[in-house]
């Protein structure tokens, strides 16, 4: 992890934290139940925001799915010096990366940033200082969903606590409660327009960086159909979320390039 990602997890944490514990300590519907010996809400409330925290240094920290240089040993082994995906049928032949000189499994993709290759390659992420990729998107999207619930709520209990009045008192006492206003209402469009976007990829079972450069991807561009990894929205929606194993894009590929039409 380098200095880059450190302070960027730092920020987040921060920014989190001081959000909640202000909507906490200052006067809004929280602060009031808590008065009043209602605590439930209040530490649902506070476990959201620890599990938002704790979802983002998983999703931030975990293997997005770098094509690793075993993949070519076990290749290796099963097949001599050939370049063929275990399991595939037929001699389905690989592209090598020019930065890395990896064998890249279809749909993986070179990162500058990470300095890797990412199997099912979605984007890289800025505020997550890591790539999006096959083994933690799934992860990615529940997390955008927590912070989504987070970000709402906390929308609300700040808003509960602004009363308006014109002077310049009125603004000194709430300041704190506008300011997080603001800031959680423009969390919260950045984080409903991703996770809607992300929602639609995944039901057609494209990404991205498909979706943004699908001109320039060999494999797209050559395929007789527009999407040729779209299996409908239930299959798609199964294998994203419930499939625990790595999927072989090219055997899906090459059989829905060779269907009769």
């Amino acid at each position: 992890m380098g200095p880059g990602g450190r302070w960027v997890r730092a920020a987040h944490t921060a920014l989190s934290a001081a959000l909640a514990l202000g909507l906490l300590l200052h006067r809004t519907d929280l602060q009031k139940q808590e008065e009043r010996g209602e605590l439930l809400q209040p530490l649902i409330f506070v476990l959201l925001v620890l599990c938002s925290i704790l979802l983002y240094f998983k999703v931030s920290l975990m293997d997005p799915g770098f094509v690793k240089p075993e993949e070519e040993v076990k290749e290796g082994e099963d097949k001599g010096q050939g370049v063929v995906i275990p399991q595939l049928p037929g001699d389905i032949k690989l592209r090598r990366c020019g930065y890395c000189l990896l064998k890249q499994p279809m749909r993986a993709k070179h990162c500058q940033q990470c300095q890797h290759c990412v199997r099912r390659y979605d984007h890289h992420c800025p505020w997550l200082e890591n790539c999006v990729g096959e083994r933690n998107h799934p992860l990615f999207i529940v997390y955008l969903s927590v912070q989504l619930v987070v970000l709402l709520w906390g929308g609300h209990v700040a808003w509960s606590g602004l009363y308006f009045e014109q002077s310049r008192e009125w603004l000194q006492h709430n300041i704190f409660l506008l300011v997080s206003f603001l800031l959680i209402l423009i969390f919260t469009i950045v984080v409903l327009l991703l996770l809607v976007s992300h929602l639609y990829l995944i039901s057609c079972n494209t990404t991205t960086w498909e979706f943004m450069s699908h001109h320039r991807i060999s494999y797209l561009r050559h395929s007789e159909l527009e999407n040729p990894f779209d299996q409908g929205i239930i299959l798609n929606l199964w294998r994203f979320f419930c499939s625990r194993h790595l999927t072989a894009w090219e055997k899906i590929y090459f059989h829905k390039n060779t269907e009769p039409v």
